[in-house]
């Protein structure tokens, strides 16, 4: 189970996190295309999906702009909640961003 849907608490909560992983979703516009990973490493996998060298799917569709960030204590639960959101239909996801991120900013800056 995610400690925490969103982001919230600062880098205290960040760093303490660090050893489980993370879901995400990434975007190119408010309720654009979707992209839903998982990572250990929040911080970098952004980046590289920023620099092109992330997903081909994120390179494609420009993809750079993360508007969900779900930490997890533990590595495996984070896998099973990656599998469980893209199973999910495309309205359930932006229903759950909307609730923690409603203006789709991108949550980049709160991570680092």
């Amino acid at each position: 189970m995610p400690a925490k849907a969103g982001i919230s608490g600062g880098l205290k909560y960040v760093s303490r996190m660090a050893r489980g992983g993370w879901t995400y979703i990434m975007t190119n516009k408010p309720r654009g295309v979707l992209y839903v990973g998982v990572t250990a490493d929040i911080a970098a996998r952004v980046l590289q999906h920023r620099s092109g060298s992330g997903s081909d799917f994120c390179r494609k569709y420009n993809l750079t702009r993360l508007v969900l960030a779900e930490p997890h204590e533990d590595i495996e639960w984070a896998i099973a909640r990656e599998k469980a959101l893209k199973a999910w239909r495309r309205e359930w996801k932006i229903r759950l961003i909307e609730e923690v991120n409603p203006e789709w900013e991108d949550l980049f800056e709160r991570i680092i």
